[in-house]
């Protein structure tokens, strides 16, 4: 075997709870996971030189590309036994927004991980991708457990909760949401109730979510305009619809918003009647919108 061809999920935040803060400063969190049938595409091809290269839809800095530094910590981290390091080509094709609280570039690293650790025979186990993958960001962790899950500590403390398969109308603005602002604000709640699965258990088996809330969503919300917009049109289509308005938050620190709805002819008319306010409110026009359906395991989750 000499190249793959592998998924990239994108990811929800059915709800962000900020319970402390740590004295290093990083914030202590409570969030359930779900995976979307949204995702970029990553393809990999062995080099025989021990150089890692990256082409396609790269953005910012070479060296700050997720895909690429979860190569390099792979390949870095691996005794070679007898053998010089091998490279790879890697080749992003990239749909899911960046900046947008979807966990696009991390999902990248985990799947690049996941895909190099068989085109490269090495056969490493979950935990210990976990392990490099956890140096790479919070949420990559998630990625590699590959299911629905409860996060805790900084999001790498994972466990499985039971879910259904539900649908999820996903709009995001054109203004990409900087993650530390968010979580450096003042203005930020850190003091959330903790709680356990048993908590949101009833909710997971319903298709319309509505548990829980994103502490971080008022803070973006008043920072960043087109995201409180889009909040509005969601939760005025989500209403049209007869659904609860606590089924319309923020994803992650956002920009993404999204709605879970009890089927999928309610997704879609939701779906549309986002599309009608968009044509309606003066040349303003999402970057993104969506209609997906959660996933019950990651596409390359191997067990």
């Amino acid at each position: 075997m000499t190249a793959l061809r592998l998924l990239a999920p994108a990811k929800i935040n059915l709800f962000l709870h900020i319970v402390g803060r740590r004295a290093d400063g990083y914030h202590l969190l409570q969030s359930a996971f779900e995976l979307l049938d949204w995702s970029d595409t990553i393809h990999l091809t062995t080099r025989p030189e021990s150089d890692i290269r990256r082409e396609g839809d790269v953005i910012g800095a070479l060296d700050q590309d997720l895909a690429v530094r979860a190569a390099r910590a792979l390949q870095s981290t691996t005794q070679w036994q007898g053998s010089s390091q091998p490279g790879v080509m890697i080749r992003v094709e990239k749909v899911i927004p960046a900046g947008a609280g979807l966990g696009g570039g991390s999902s990248d690293a985990a799947t690049t991980l996941y895909g190099l650790n068989r085109l490269w025979g090495l056969d490493l186990s979950a935990a210990q991708l976990a392990e490099i993958g956890l140096t790479l960001g919070a949420d990559v962790p998630f990625f590699l457990f590959g299911r629905s899950a409860f996060a805790q500590g900084i999001g790498e403390n994972l466990s499985p909760f039971n879910s259904i398969p539900r649908w999820v109308v996903v709009a995001v603005p054109a203004c990409p949401v900087p993650t530390a602002r968010i979580f450096q604000s003042p203005e930020l709640t850190r003091n959330s109730k903790p709680l356990k699965i048993a908590d949101f258990a009833q909710a997971a088996s319903h298709p319309v979510w509505d548990f829980g809330h994103n502490d971080l969503e008022p803070v973006t919300r008043a920072l960043f305009p087109d995201v409180d917009l889009i909040l509005n049109w969601l939760s005025q289509a989500a209403d049209c619809e007869g659904i609860a308005p606590e089924a319309v938050r923020m994803s992650g620190s956002g920009g993404a918003v999204f709605c879970t709805a009890p089927d999928h002819q309610t997704a879609r008319r939701v779906f549309h009647r986002l599309e009608e306010f968009q044509s309606t409110a003066q040349g303003y026009r999402l970057a993104h919108l969506k209609l997906c359906q959660t996933l019950m395991t990651h596409p390359e989750r191997r067990s």
